[in-house]
């Protein structure tokens, strides 16, 4: 009877180590993956085709044009300049990505999160207020702060955060993720503009407005920076 109850002790361990294996990605067993959108002599590792390593050159690894500012004449005053697995695919099964964000006086860069990466935030260039909102764990508290040149901030994974220049001269910030994809959501794009439009009603009982609000803010046209 012992020997049932440790047999079936050590199968429940056995499971819940799996089920912790299986929520993360899976470590790379090859040096290289360089991403290629073609499917010849390649192999698909985490989304996308792998380069044969021998074919592989330096430029695989290279992104240009990162001290180039933007222009920030657009609704919102910003633009992001992304650098992840499809702008270099040098990246992929790496866990790593970048973004060069330009800010124009009262340029913002709305409310959003990203779905598979923790967010560190450096500022090269002016006045930056910044914040993100945790989840119902911790009644959504809100952590703000103003960040001058050389302030680097953190946004955990999965936090709803924006960035507000409040300076009087243009600013620049450079934002390194963990993962070399990890998405963007702009909660009023995904809620607004979402395609087919999501019912009004239900947006109206969850933000506790009129339908007719709703209908006016879906027919907007909402900018991605």
């Amino acid at each position: 009877m012992k020997n049932r109850v440790r047999l079936s002790a050590s199968f429940a361990l056995l499971a819940l180590a799996l089920s912790f294996a299986d929520a993360y990605d899976p470590s790379t067993l090859q040096d290289i993956c360089v991403a290629v959108k073609e499917p010849d002599n390649a192999l698909f590792v985490n989304g996308k085709f792998c380069k044969n390593p021998v074919l592989t050159t330096a430029n695989d690894f290279l992104f240009s044009g990162l001290q180039v500012p933007r222009s920030t004449a657009n609704p919102l005053g910003s633009t992001a300049t992304a650098v992840s697995v499809d702008q270099l695919p040098g990246l992929n099964t790496l866990g790593i990505s970048m973004a060069r964000i330009d800010y124009g006086i009262g340029g913002l860069n709305p409310p959003h999160f990203h779905p598979r990466g923790s967010e560190i935030f450096f500022v090269l260039e002016g006045t930056l207020y910044v914040g993100f909102v945790t989840s119902n764990q911790l009644n959504h508290t809100f952590f703000e702060k103003v960040l001058h040149p050389g302030d680097a901030f953190v946004f955990p994974f999965g936090m709803i955060h924006f960035q507000l220049n409040v300076g009087k001269t243009n600013a620049v910030a450079i934002a390194s993720l963990s993962s070399q994809n990890p998405g963007i959501t702009w909660v009023a794009n995904a809620l607004f503009s979402a395609k087919p439009p999501i019912s009004p009603e239900v947006l109206a009982k969850g933000f506790q407005v009129d339908e007719k609000l709703v209908e006016t803010l879906q027919k907007k046209f909402w900018y991605y920076n």
